[in-house]
């Protein structure tokens, strides 16, 4: 077994942990962290890597609840973004060391904004740094994102949620309830992910989707490129319809995230089309009929706007299937450090050194 596997097999019960944790331990600062967003003019919302595909998650809950928010890259944010006063920034971290992420806690302090920090590192400059922060206990995965990004996911929504109106034990009950929904659902994923035709190695692979499962699409992405080392595309179902649709050829690859309740009926329609152009389609979502693509993952019921907490976990099962099969060691990086410490190309200024030496 991969650590990669390992590390999402135990990812219902890190899962319902972490919603115990905000429903106690956690509520405290869960509560002053949304009373803080409250009080002030300006949202951002901020991560990289699959810390950023964790906002996009809970992104809609702040829209959806009259809050408007920036949501942006925290590298963007940090070389090119500005903030106005009464500013209150998000910062999303499992590390909370990550060298975008320091510097821009710098910024936002130089500049007086107020800083809520979600990370899974107590010792991190981002939890020392934060007025508020937020740390979730969780024990870190061996390399790939994949406990330390679906807590942080949840922390976020929760915090959304929390401050458009409140997150209620009504709807913690429900999220563990779904929780062990997706616990027996995970042999059923594998088996049919075991026995499908829809993966094909050094295949062309893009991920669509709507509302919070865009959360699931760009980290559906970010895995196959971690894990599988195999390049891919993700983007909204709605913008792939402006012009994208052109890149589909027969034989390429498409993972489709469909919401349970808006638009439905149109994207299980963008399955279809999309195989009759001799695309193969793998389909995530609830109650899907089962001959609507090559592939098709059922999800658990889940509470309104959270089914991107969820629906990941087939994808992610995906992307270590799709490695082992490809013969690609998903456990390791063969580039990317495990945090990234300086922003000088990709090999860090060491390489450069050597390369001068030479």
């Amino acid at each position: 077994m991969t650590h990669f596997l390992n590390d999402i097999l135990r990812q219902p019960s890190v899962l319902a942990s972490t919603v115990e944790f905000l429903g106690g331990a956690g509520q405290h600062p869960l509560k002053a962290a949304a009373a803080m967003l409250q009080s002030t003019d300006h949202i951002y919302l901020t991560g990289i890597g699959s810390s950023y595909c964790a906002a996009l998650g809970a992104a809609p809950f702040f829209y959806q609840g009259s809050y408007p928010v920036c949501l942006q890259d925290a590298a963007e944010l940090l070389h090119f973004g500005a903030f106005p006063d009464r500013s209150a920034i998000v910062v999303i971290s499992r590390s909370g060391q990550s060298v975008e992420i320091v510097n821009l806690l710098a910024k936002a302090r130089e500049s007086g904004t107020l800083i809520i920090g979600l990370t899974n590192s107590g010792c991190s400059p981002l939890a020392e740094q934060a007025q508020i922060p937020l740390v979730v206990p969780v024990a870190f995965d061996h390399g790939i994102s994949v406990n330390t990004y679906s807590t942080l996911a949840a922390t976020a929504s929760a915090l959304a949620m929390a401050t458009v109106s409140s997150f209620s034990s009504r709807a913690q009950a429900a999220l563990l309830h779904t929780i062990d929904k997706t616990a027996q659902a995970i042999a059923g994923w594998r088996r049919l992910i075991t026995d499908a035709t829809w993966f094909a190695p050094q295949s062309t692979y893009y991920f669509l989707a709507r509302g919070s499962s865009l959360a699931s699409c760009h980290e559906a992405r970010l895995l196959w490129e971690e894990g599988a080392k195999h390049p891919a595309t993700s983007m909204g179902t709605g913008s792939f319809r402006h012009g994208p649709q052109e890149v589909v050829t027969t034989g390429s690859r498409f993972g489709l995230w469909v919401d349970p309740q808006r638009m439905r009926a149109e994207d299980i329609a963008v399955a279809r089309d999309l195989g009759i152009l001799g695309a193969s389609v793998m389909l995530i979502g609830q109650d899907l009929p089962e001959d609507a693509a090559d592939l098709v993952l059922q999800t658990p019921a889940a509470p309104p706007g959270w089914q991107f907490l969820f629906d990941i976990v087939p994808a992610q099962l995906a992307a270590e299937h799709l490695a082992r099969i490809s013969g690609v060691d998903c456990d390791n990086f063969r580039v990317c450090s495990y945090v990234v410490a300086d922003e000088h190309g990709l090999l860090g200024k060491k390489a450069e050194v050597s390369q001068d030496a030479d």
